[in-house]
């Protein structure tokens, strides 16, 4: 049997999709005290304290929508690190980066779930960007595309510290879920790579953050390596 997907149809699916994320981001942060476990705190060298995940709504590691790998569930890593010595405020700091990843091919987008938290430095940060829906996308998520959620900035040695989780998802709408887990390092890779390439960040190593699982019966972390790549922009540097 032949199956024709019609432009009705797939506009069906993308409204169904556009709908049920709508529904999540009305539902308010769960209003919880977030503590989070040592054993979930990483010391990069040179960098401030660093959470290993990407938190939740509930407090909760965040785990790509409910998604199971292998049976596992995938726990969402944090894999960049963004350093602004150039900027002197921290709306400045946030402008910064906003301009820089549009620059990159990364603007904001709708169309992803929000809500999530990172731990920078003794503190809990919420997600840029901001809006209701919204992440950094380099496609529109009705396409195969990288995204990202950042956290901070937190003050740091005269800078500003950004951590992120970014991921690459593929897109089917043949499929149940449509949209599914496909890569953390290929976005990883991309995201630093296309910043690099369009604005003044440039790379500064990786940081290791201890955040890979394997061998766990009941978690994964699918293709992450437990680093977290790192850029920064100097002071003598424009975005």
């Amino acid at each position: 049997m032949t199956i024709r997907i019609t432009s009705a149809f797939a506009a069906v699916c993308v409204l169904v999709f556009s709908a049920s994320i709508a529904e999540a981001q009305q539902r308010p942060l769960a209003a919880v005290p977030l503590s989070i476990p040592p054993a979930d705190i990483a010391t990069p060298p040179g960098l401030p304290q660093v959470g290993k995940w990407m938190i939740a709504r509930d407090g909760s590691v965040a785990h790509w929508l409910g998604e199971r790998v292998d049976g596992k569930m995938l726990h969402e890593p944090i894999n960049v690190i963004l350093i602004d010595g150039a900027s002197t405020t921290a709306d400045q700091a946030r402008r910064t980066l906003t301009a820089a990843a549009t620059k990159a091919g990364y603007p904001v987008r709708f169309g992803h779930s929000t809500g999530y938290r990172g731990f920078i430095g003794g503190s809990v940060y919420g997600q840029l960007p901001q809006g209701r829906d919204d992440a950094f996308s380099n496609r529109i998520f009705e396409e195969t595309n990288n995204h990202g959620r950042i956290f901070g900035p937190h003050a740091y040695e005269g800078g500003f510290v950004f951590v992120g989780a970014f991921s690459r998802e593929a897109v089917d709408f043949l499929r149940d879920p449509p949209h599914r887990y496909a890569s953390f390092k290929q976005a990883r890779d991309n995201f630093a790579a296309e910043l690099t390439a369009h604005t003044a960040f440039r790379p500064a190593g990786m940081a290791p953050l201890d955040n890979a699982i394997s061998g766990n019966p009941d978690i994964t972390t699918g293709d992450h390596d437990g680093l977290a790549v790192v850029l920064k922009l100097d002071a003598a540097q424009k975005p």
